[in-house]
């Protein structure tokens, strides 16, 4: 049986270049700082993300991590949206090993606005909890892929400033968002202090995420990287389809966003479903399941027999995700399966 495969971007396949590159790659050991590929890579992502210097790491979630920790102390407070990745998905890393304290910021549909950052701030009370960091994600996930443009990344930015804090980014799918607005990536992150971006999901590398910001903080987090578990030896020859995602794969990320978009507009037209059509800007797709035609689980396992994987959702949604392995036909192929099982 075909399987279309929708459940997410991070289930891509690396090109065949990639593996040929991995294969090739030249490799040396990276806890000495003597991996060529991945100094190559990391050079790369620097250059690319318009920061000073940048560090290989194994998961976006270790990015973040590193990067809170290297950004606070602990018991200091963390300024996220309330449907934050980094508060929902990410094993609760920010409190149990930083050991630091959510303030949950409400936000437009995912976008986080000057006021959403006052409203939430608390001055240094007699405890002396400081808020020293405001994260952001862009894109963000929960809210459905939507996009923060540079106007409203510079607003926010220069906000937390007024309040003390510094900023990090959540961009896994940063690149996403730029291919979206048609700017560069650097530019939506060009104040802020430090932004992880993954490699992993629609760029095609198998394993891996790049955290940047200025070369002091680099250098911090490559050591809270080695106590987080995350040097890696040989590890040029993942770096190597790494080095492939960022040179090859990114001027495609269109394409992803596009076949969402008439994805989304497909479901649409079938009665039962419906997607909010203002918030689809990216590879993402919530659609909502009328529980008078079945519920989200029943919809996801009856697609699962047809070969369509999705994600079922407890809100009663599905989630669909387009990327480099899912052709425009595959995509009509799902909706005309979808269309009979409704």
């Amino acid at each position: 049986m075909k399987i279309i495969e929708l459940r997410s971007d991070t289930l891509t396949q690396a090109t065949p270049e990639m593996r040929e590159a991995m294969k090739n790659a030249v490799v040396g050991d990276d806890v000495y700082g003597e991996d060529p590929t991945i100094n190559e890579l990391q050079e790369l992502g620097a250059k690319v993300l318009g920061k000073e210097a940048a560090l290989y790491v194994p998961s976006g979630t270790m990015g973040n991590l590193a990067a809170l920790l290297t950004h606070c102390k602990p018991s200091e407070e963390v300024m996220l949206e309330k449907n934050a990745h980094i508060y929902y998905f990410e094993r609760g890393g920010m409190a149990s090993v930083a050991g630091l304290l959510p303030n949950l910021l409400d936000s437009d549909n995912g976008v986080v606005k000057p006021e959403h950052i006052k409203a939430s701030f608390r001055p240094i009370a007699a405890q002396d909890l400081k808020t020293s960091l405001l994260v952001l994600e862009n894109t963000h996930n929960l809210c459905g892929g939507t996009v923060s443009t540079v106007e409203d990344m510079d607003a926010a930015c220069e906000t937390a400033k007024e309040y003390g804090m510094k900023v990090h980014v959540d961009g896994a799918r940063l690149f996403n968002a730029a291919a979206y607005l048609k700017v560069s990536a650097a530019d939506l992150i060009k104040n802020v202090d430090s932004a992880m971006v993954c490699l992993s999901k629609g760029l095609c590398a198998p394993v891996g995420s790049l955290l940047v910001g200025d070369k002091d903080f680099i250098v911090k987090a490559r050591q809270w990287r080695s106590i987080l578990g995350g040097s890696m030896r040989q590890a040029g020859h993942i770096a190597a389809a790494g080095m492939l995602a960022l040179t090859k794969m990114v001027d495609r990320l269109h394409i992803d966003n596009e076949n969402a978009f008439f994805l989304a507009e497909e479901l649409n037209k079938i009665d039962g479903l419906y997607v909010n059509m203002a918030a689809q800007h990216t590879n993402l797709i919530y659609c909502n399941i009328d529980p008078k035609l079945m519920t989200a689980e029943e919809f996801e396992k009856k697609l699962g027999k047809r070969g369509v994987r999705v994600i079922a959702l407890k809100t009663g949604m599905i989630r669909l995700v387009t990327h480099n392995d899912v052709s425009i036909d595959d995509i009509k192929e799902a909706v005309e399966i979808i269309k009979e099982i409704c």
